[in-house]
């Protein structure tokens, strides 16, 4: 049998993050994963899946991770049951996530937020990408040029 799940989206809270009575860290939250398709109105829905990680990796996660984060999860679809207050039986399917990675930096995350809140200015009033540029070479800058190697340049 084979129970795979790997998903791409945004988180729609912080992660919320307990502590089990036998000590184990575990952490669950909610991610909007875009569908491939339109609708007849040319809008893009989104799916709203339940995850819930454990140990340490929970821990790093919530450490690292906000409402908002772009992350990758690979994990295992699980249901289970539990009786609420009034004594229903409740179902629930949820994502269980053995590993995660983060899909932007943070620094990303701030700037795709300040473009979209306020045109792609921050809250001096500069444009933050031209800032962006200024702060930090781009080490691969040229990098298209032609270089003038000759057969003497070569070690072998």
């Amino acid at each position: 049998m084979i129970n795979r799940v790997v998903l791409v989206g945004r988180l729609t809270r912080d992660p919320e993050l307990k502590t089990t009575q036998s000590g184990l860290s575990v952490a669950t939250f909610t991610l909007a994963v875009n569908r491939q398709y339109t609708n007849a109105q040319g809008e893009r829905g989104a799916d709203f899946i339940s995850c819930v990680i454990w140990r340490k990796a929970a821990e790093n996660f919530c450490n690292f991770t906000s409402k908002g984060s772009l992350v990758g999860i690979d994990g295992r679809i699980q249901t289970r049951t539990y009786d609420n207050k009034e004594g229903q039986k409740v179902y629930v399917t949820e994502v269980v996530v053995d590993n995660f990675s983060l899909l932007e930096s943070k620094k990303d995350r701030q700037n795709n937020a300040n473009m979209g809140n306020n045109g792609g200015y921050n809250n001096n009033g500069n444009n933050s990408t031209s800032n962006n540029r200024n702060a930090q070479q781009d080490p691969f800058a040229g990098s298209g040029d032609t270089i003038d190697i000759t057969d003497d340049d070569l070690p072998f």
